[in-house]
């Protein structure tokens, strides 16, 4: 199971990555694009998805994991439960995440596609 301290940690971990407040509540940045942050419950992380198709797709299969709330519909946004992810699912999210807002350069210097 995933925690904030978690998301924090791996969020922290990527390139040119920072931390700031949301809507009062933690959210991550790279070069001032957010990525993902926690929601006011505490147990809910927000991610950009590439697109609505994949974010219905995430959520029709594993309606446990992802989620969604009448203020996201219309965007590639999905919510994610904390409980319902480890620490190494929750990376890959936040890394998905994060390549889908950082530049083009940046991303390139991640490597691994």
């Amino acid at each position: 199971m995933a925690t904030e301290d978690d998301v924090r940690g791996l969020a922290l971990a990527l390139p040119e990555t920072s931390e700031k407040l949301m809507y009062g509540t933690p959210a991550f940045y790279v070069r001032g694009r957010w990525f993902a942050r926690i929601k006011e419950e505490g147990d809910l992380l927000v991610l950009p998805v590439a697109s609505q198709e994949d974010k219905q797709e995430l959520i029709a299969a594993e309606p446990g994991t992802f989620t969604t709330t009448p203020h996201y519909d219309g965007h590639a946004i999905v919510l994610v439960r904390f409980g319902a992810v480890d620490a190494g699912e929750m990376g890959e999210l936040l890394t998905d995440a994060w390549r889908l807002r950082a530049p083009r350069r940046l991303v390139a210097s991640l490597g691994d596609g």
